[in-house]
């Protein structure tokens, strides 16, 4: 008898109670947004302080003179290429001159800087980890 109570129940107070709560379900003041983080902090007061560090900064290199368009049309071609893999870059470049080194006996596993590992991300403009890799 409880799934029976429960279902009346629902029909009796609405059963749109159980829908997503979007904007457009709201007063005309409410304003719910997209998930957009904040670029500051709410007062004691009631006022919104901007912090500069929390307001995003894009960079953007200069495209003067450049000649591919912002635009790709739905009717190209699809690619024939496969999508690129971390294992298939290391297959293409590292791994015939480290198969090189090894086989002339001057491959030194603490010298691997040479081959294009980095130890660090520091002072990289797109960091791998943690914050840009997938998950």
């Amino acid at each position: 008898m409880g799934v029976l109570s429960t279902l009346i129940r629902g029909f009796t107070r609405g059963a749109d109670r159980m829908s997503e709560f979007t904007s457009k379900r709201g007063s005309r003041t409410h304003n719910k947004g997209r998930g957009a983080r904040p670029s500051g902090i709410n007062l004691s007061s009631g006022k919104f302080m901007a912090i500069r560090a929390m307001i995003p900064e894009f960079v953007v290199p200069n495209l003067d003179g450049f000649k591919l368009k912002p635009y790709v049309s739905y009717r190209c071609p699809e690619g024939t290429d496969p999508p690129v893999t971390a294992e298939s870059l290391f297959a293409e470049v590292a791994a015939p001159r480290i198969k090189k080194d090894f086989n002339e006996g001057i491959f030194d596993k603490e010298k691997l800087e040479e081959y294009g590992f980095e130890p660090t991300q520091d002072g990289k403009l797109f960091k791998l980890y943690p914050k840009n890799y997938v998950r």
